[in-house]
């Protein structure tokens, strides 16, 4: 006894994944659901393989349920990591603030960071953080070794000292000499992490900072994940520097200085003003008015 809302002469093709009916209409792909407001003799219904009728209120519902796509959803070991960098980094604010108010010293800062450094950031004390890291008699603060193999250079600073490029010069020489490519400059609150690459001359980038006193915004704790030993251990950051060096403003500037685009801009500049403008003045005009100059600097 078939319902009285299913339609008789319909059934699922199983091999052509498709409602086909006995008459002569044409075939209705899957998916395509009439009506919702339409009379019980209207409404699609198939039959499945099974022999249950399927009503389209079914379908309708099936295809709400359904999982989003894998690209859409982060990792469940992501998810937890961010999880724990929102609880945590709320944990520190009470410390920051003592130590700020009594001006500690670069002893005590280095206590909270190691802290932070375990209990936030995931590593193990032991087998992750190497301190005082000797580089040709010279001394890091931390090195941060994975498989064997030191990632970054940690150097700190006593909180609510202004972090600059002349701290940043004694971390430089460490990563130079050993070929560490990340450095991580703090005073306990503020997170400078940057990106150095070797040679004549040595590049150095400020790839994000971010300074924990403030933080709590989704921004921040997106860029504090980079961090972590889960992020890092997979390099994720070599591939976030990728990207923010490929659309920096230096990257952007030479893309526009380019002989290729200055070619465009003359064809277009003579199409809406009919003037034919010397390549040459044109790359000049363009570096002087159009682009700010610290785009050039590196």
């Amino acid at each position: 006894m078939v319902p009285e809302n299913v339609v008789p002469d319909m059934a699922i093709s199983r091999d052509r994944h498709e409602v086909v009916s006995s008459s002569n209409e044409e075939p209705c792909m899957t998916g395509s659901i009439p009506d919702a407001h339409a009379g019980p003799s209207d409404r699609l219904v198939a039959i499945s393989h099974t022999d249950q009728p399927i009503l389209a209120s079914d379908a309708v519902e099936a295809q709400a349920n359904r999982p989003k796509s894998a690209a859409r959803t982060a990792p469940k070991w992501e998810q937890e990591v961010r999880e724990r960098l929102a609880l945590q980094v709320r944990r520190f604010q009470r410390p920051l603030k003592e130590l700020r108010d009594r001006q500690a010293n670069e002893g005590d800062t280095r206590l909270l960071v190691t802290d932070f450094l375990c209990d936030v950031l995931g590593y193990d004390k032991y087998s992750h953080l190497t301190t005082e890291y000797q580089v040709r008699g010279e001394f890091a603060d931390y090195g941060i070794r994975l498989d064997g193999e030191v990632l970054a250079f940690v150097e700190v600073k006593r909180i609510g000292t202004r972090l600059g490029i002349r701290q940043l010069r004694q971390v430089e020489m460490y990563a130079v000499n050993e070929g560490v490519e990340w450095m991580v400059l703090t005073n306990g609150a503020e997170w400078h992490v940057y990106h150095i690459e070797g040679g004549l001359p040595v590049i150095i980038d400020l790839v994000f900072s971010f300074d924990l006193s403030a933080t709590g915004g989704p921004e921040a704790l997106a860029e504090l994940f980079y961090l972590s030993y889960e992020s890092l251990k997979r390099k994720q950051i070599d591939e976030l520097w990728r990207v923010k060096r490929a659309t920096s403003p230096q990257s952007l500037a030479q893309a526009m200085m380019s002989e290729l685009v200055l070619a465009v801009v003359q064809k277009e500049l003579r199409r809406i003003t009919g003037h034919r403008s010397d390549p040459q003045d044109l790359r000049q005009l363009i570096r002087e008015t159009a682009i700010r100059p610290e785009c050039f600097d590196r």
